[in-house]
């Protein structure tokens, strides 16, 4: 039996911890998530793949899944909605800032119950696991759960740069009402990300006709994207106004998977006293869901290479997470630039 023959059943989803890392105060006026009230679930009618973005097979089959992009469709309801603005308008006063987004607050779960219960909702999660083609589980990091972005305030700059994220699934929700925006578009690139770094490096602007700017219908509608691989930004605004949008992050349970989460870069956005303990636990889960199937599934006929084989792919996670731990932060930032489309 190969090491993959052992990666036959689902990852246990991760469990987050109750603790809070200091400073992270609650909110005033918060409110408990109330799925029967707060949730109007609607698929989406289209769905485009890996392959439609023009991504080998190669490139996929190191994907948990061939989910690209779907169509924005409704997430929240109208009490829903309003709450999440209520939330979201609260924490604006913890919001910082990095080298692509001005405005943006993260940790919001550890700030907010509402906020908490809304990204780890099981509800949601099964029905993601649907559009997605995998089953999935919230993030096992925090700081990926509930990410805000605010509009900036100097208008000259994009509310984020064109980029790839550094989880691979989640969700971008549109939290103020997008029918009052005047640009701020959130757009997506029709094309790899080799093809978006080959346009940055010319210095060129991607192509209009290779940039879809979905329409959400109002606050509460949500578009799930495939973060790693799906090239995107939020736009320049045209006038001042009240731009907030949530990204909510999710883990594939599927044990075959390469895990695409991205450490270093995250050392520029959150602060190493949070960050370094939940890249650990991640990497942590990882490894113990591994061992948990080697112990389950290893046949009694396994060669000891093969032996030697499993163990080691099920540790690599933890010894990866340790060499990462040992490296100091990045100077700069990966992206494809903030050029307005040509």
């Amino acid at each position: 039996m190969s090491k993959d023959e052992i990666s036959t059943t689902l990852f246990d989803p991760p469990r987050l911890p109750r603790l809070k890392p200091k400073g992270y105060d609650a909110i005033a006026h918060d409110c408990e998530f109330d799925p029967a009230e707060h949730l109007a679930l609607e698929f989406p009618e289209q769905r485009i793949s890996l392959h439609d973005l023009g991504y080998s097979q190669s490139e996929i089959d190191a994907c948990s899944t061939d989910f690209a992009v779907a169509s924005p469709a409704q997430l929240l309801s109208s009490a829903g909605a309003q709450a999440c603005l209520s939330v979201a308008r609260a924490l604006q006063a913890h919001a910082t800032g990095c080298e692509r987004v001005e405005n943006m607050v993260r940790g919001g779960i550890y700030r907010s119950d509402f906020l908490r219960g809304l990204c780890t909702d099981p509800t949601i999660s099964e029905f993601l696991s649907d559009i997605y083609g995998v089953a999935v589980a919230p993030h096992s990091m925090p700081l990926q759960l509930g990410h805000l972005n605010y509009a900036p305030s100097d208008l000259s700059k994009a509310v984020d740069k064109w980029h790839h994220d550094t989880l691979e699934l989640d969700y971008v929700l549109m939290v103020s009402d997008p029918r009052t925006l005047r640009g701020g578009e959130f757009q997506y690139f029709l094309g790899t990300k080799q093809r978006a770094e080959e346009y940055a490096k010319r210095g060129e602007a991607l192509p209009d006709e290779l940039v879809v700017s979905p329409q959400f219908a109002d606050a509460g509608y949500f578009l799930p994207f495939h973060g790693h691989m799906l090239v995107h930004r939020g736009a320049k605004l045209v006038k001042p106004c009240e731009r907030i949008t949530m990204v909510n992050g999710y883990v594939s349970l599927n044990p075959g998977a390469t895990d695409p989460n991205r450490f270093d870069e995250l050392r520029l956005v959150d602060p190493d006293a949070v960050l370094l303990t939940e890249w650990a636990r991640h990497k942590a889960w990882l490894s113990q869901n591994k061992l948990k199937h080697l112990m389950e599934q290893a046949p009694f006929d396994a060669s000891a290479d093969e032996l030697i084989a499993m163990l080691q792919a099920s540790i690599e996670d933890v010894q990866q997470s340790i060499e990462d731990l040992k490296r100091p932060a990045p100077d700069a930032m990966s992206h494809y630039g903030d050029g307005e489309v040509a």
